[in-house]
């Protein structure tokens, strides 16, 4: 593994990339894109060939685009992309090594803690979402023999997608675990139900990160609820039980301003952030909140089962819980080895929407 203090050495790593300029990632074949077929070739036909003639691609209403077909051993090191539509209109799903069921299945938005189609800054270590609307992913992902990465398009609008997948060919251990990521969305949940991260993890692997996008529909804190994993058998109790969501997060006392105590304070740090969508337009009466948390230094290690769930627990009269009835979606990121086990199916585009 490179980083800082082993940069300098000399390794059989071959680098390569995906884009619109290079679909393929072949040695020697970015920027070849005739004139005439590129979706910049006007705007370069003064320069000729190779001068930016094919930077993004037109993702159709109702369709699938496959943005990367690569053949092993490698793995992904960064992936860029720049959607323009309602983000949750665009599905990212990633399918290792020839599997028929895909290991991410998450709109664009969410899997780059977006969840809300509003832009915010984020500065962590494995998703960086940068200006105008630049989302960034540092997960490392590997595979054997093969990976395949797909963009659908829910809406009935064309979509305009740059895009760049940064990945290296290079020989893996004898044992890999796969990267996953599944989107899940209740809006409202149910009176005294508990919110489940995800459930069915078949497999040994290790839990990795969170991402949450939280709506609160009740005035007074909303964060009292405990996250919960059950692992490896447990039933109706689990191994780790936390103490309460800011906790989770690495925040605390309700992400209260410590000095004015009237506010939220947003933050975004390698491992943990708060985003707040404030109330300020016009009929917008409640409080909308992004979270993540990362287990890069502390994952939750699993030998074949996983479930993650989060109470939704605020107050009521006379100091009592109230069981929350909010509109909660949700990113669960882990590595795991295959096969995968199916997903449950997305919410349709209806279900999806944030308004």
């Amino acid at each position: 593994m490179l980083d800082l203090s082993t940069l300098y050495q000399v390794t059989d790593v071959k680098s390569r990339s995906i884009s619109a300029e290079n679909f393929t990632g072949e040695p020697g074949k970015g920027g070849m894109c005739p004139l005439e077929q590129g979706v910049s070739g006007s705007e370069a036909r003064d320069l000729g060939l190779g001068w930016k003639v094919n930077p993004f691609i037109f993702l159709e209403p109702k369709s699938t685009f496959e943005i990367a077909n690569i053949d092993g051993p490698g793995i992904i090191r960064h992936i860029w992309l720049t959607p323009q539509n309602r983000w949750r209109d665009t599905i990212l799903r990633i399918y290792w090594d020839g599997q028929e069921n895909p290991s991410v299945e998450c709109p664009i938005g969410d899997f780059f803690c977006m969840g809300w189609n509003e832009y915010f800054q984020i500065n962590s270590l494995a998703v960086c979402v940068n200006p105008g609307c630049a989302f960034n992913c540092y997960w490392q992902m590997p595979f054997r023999s093969n990976c395949r990465m797909t963009l659908e398009n829910l809406s009935n609008k064309r979509d305009v997608i740059f895009y760049q997948i940064d990945y290296t060919l290079q020989s893996l251990p004898e044992e890999i675990a796969y990267f996953h990521a599944q989107f899940r969305r209740v809006n409202p949940l149910p009176y005294k139900d508990v919110y489940t991260i995800v459930d069915g993890i078949e497999g040994k692997g290790q839990y990795v990160g969170t991402y949450m996008a939280w709506g609160v529909n009740n005035n007074q804190w909303w964060g009292e609820g405990e996250i919960k994993f059950y692992m490896d058998g447990d039933t109706d109790y689990p191994t780790i039980c936390g103490t309460g969501t800011e906790d989770y997060f690495c925040g605390s006392y309700d992400f209260e301003d410590p000095f004015t105590h009237d506010r939220y304070v947003p933050y975004s740090t390698p491992y943990a952030g708060l985003q707040v969508v404030t109330p300020d337009k016009l009929y917008r009466s409640q409080f909308r909140f992004g979270m993540y948390r990362w287990h890069i230094p502390d994952p939750i290690h699993f030998e074949n089962s996983l479930k993650v769930t989060i109470q939704a627990l605020g107050w009521r009269s006379e100091g009592r819980y109230l069981p929350l009835q909010d509109d909660i979606a949700s990113v669960a990121y882990w590595y795991q080895t295959l096969p995968t086990v199916k997903f449950p199916p997305l919410p349709d585009r209806d279900y999806l929407e944030v308004i």
